[in-house]
């Protein structure tokens, strides 16, 4: 399961992740990754950071990386829905340690979603973090 302190719950956040992050669409799902929030703590979220800052630095108040999932009535009924929802946060939680430190990842998930199978999620959830990834400054992915 997803742990707490990595889950999107507040519109601002999502909001940010989609219209401010990187994008990279397949056919099951679409990924949006806003890593300018790096070291972005709840006071200042929303506020442009004027340098870089290091999350392991002696601030203490930085975020680690946060998902958050869209599964709209596009994809199916309740049950689909969730089961999709259970699925992609699964698939979230062996992977968010792979994106750095307090970036917001918003995963929405298609209609076709809904008839696919786990393996299938996770080829396509593994390819839109390779996309994003790959635009990150060297190092900041691992």
């Amino acid at each position: 399961m997803l742990p707490s302190e990595n889950r999107l719950r507040r519109r601002e956040d999502f909001a940010t992740a989609v219209r401010r992050g990187r994008r990279a669409g397949r056919p099951l799902l679409v990924a949006h990754l806003f890593t300018g929030g790096t070291g972005v703590s709840p006071e200042t979220a929303g506020v442009p950071m004027t340098e870089p800052a290091n999350p392991h630095g002696a601030g203490g108040n930085f975020l680690p990386a946060r998902a958050g999932f869209v599964v709209s009535k596009a994809v199916g009924v309740a049950v689909v829905r969730n089961r999709v929802k259970r699925r992609l946060r699964h698939l979230m939680a062996e992977r968010i340690g792979r994106l750095p430190a307090g970036s917001l990842i918003v995963v929405r998930a298609l209609p076709s979603a809904a008839e696919a199978e786990y393996a299938d999620l996770a080829r396509d959830l593994d390819s839109a973090l390779r996309k994003l990834s790959a635009s990150l400054p060297t190092g900041a992915g691992q």
